[in-house]
């Protein structure tokens, strides 16, 4: 599993370097800004908690799900704001990076399923994270 959290970082970081070189192309290039930064921090998160994971003492099933909801959270992070860039969507769950920039019904209920099923996933992991720290 750690090496698991190791190359999803590297890979979530990367792709958000990527994002801050592509973001003069997008739509809207303030959530360009917001995916650039998901992708760099969240990707070194993803590594932290690698460096971590020897102290998590969980079972193996209770592992798959911390890294799956790990996973989960942050690469929706970096995609959710990555769409909104791209589509000029956001409006409901991010108001402020999105600015008057709207999108269609259903690209905006992309957008807002992963802004809003991200949270309780990441929630979710960093107290199995603290149980099995605990343990």
């Amino acid at each position: 599993m750690q090496v698991l959290l190791f190359v999803l970082g590297l890979v979530l970081f990367l792709l958000g370097l990527l994002t801050g070189l592509l973001n003069p192309a997008v739509k809207n290039p303030r959530m360009g800004v917001a995916s650039h930064l998901q992708g760099i921090t969240n990707g070194p998160l993803l590594i932290v908690i690698g460096l971590l994971w020897p102290y998590v003492h969980l079972g193996h099933v209770w592992q798959i799900v911390t890294v799956a909801l790990l996973t989960y959270g942050t690469y929706a992070n970096w995609l959710a704001t990555q769409l909104a860039a791209i589509w000029g969507a956001g409006r409901r769950f991010a108001p402020a990076a999105a600015g008057e920039h709207t999108a269609s019904p259903a690209k905006e209920g992309v957008v807002d399923f992963l802004l809003a099923s991200l949270a309780p996933a990441i929630i979710a992991a960093t107290v199995i994270l603290i149980v099995g720290v605990l343990r």
